[in-house]
């Protein structure tokens, strides 16, 4: 059974860095294409960043752009998400997902969550 779970999250002042990890168990990331995303109270979850199974390509929303870098390490089973220059309204729950990059995210599997809270 695929099985995510994040770590990572807490609390920091506006500036500061943080790093999400999301280790996968009970198959390889390799073979899937994954994503972080997050979801604030009151807002719908958004997708942050993905990265494709073989690693070469990312993505990221545009208010994450050029503080946020995703990565992974199949040898370890794990996504990254190193998050620096945190403002406010990075705060949320967020989330790792991981999907067959044939299929939509809704046929994925998803973590649980960590929380970020950034005061300013």
């Amino acid at each position: 059974q695929v099985q995510l779970v994040e770590s990572g999250g807490g609390s920091v002042q506006a500036g500061g860095s943080l790093r999400l990890s999301c280790l996968a168990s009970g198959y390889g990331l390799s073979g899937y294409c994954m994503a972080w995303f997050r979801q604030a109270p009151g807002k719908e979850r958004e997708e942050v960043a993905t990265i494709t199974h073989s690693g070469r390509t990312t993505t990221y929303r545009d208010s994450v752009k050029g503080r946020f870098t995703i990565s992974k390490d199949d040898a370890k089973n794990t996504l990254y998400l190193q998050m620096n220059s945190l403002n406010a309204e990075d705060s949320a729950m967020y989330y790792c997902a991981a999907r067959l990059c044939y299929r939509g995210w809704g046929s994925g599997y998803w973590g649980q969550g960590t929380q970020v809270n950034v005061s300013s």
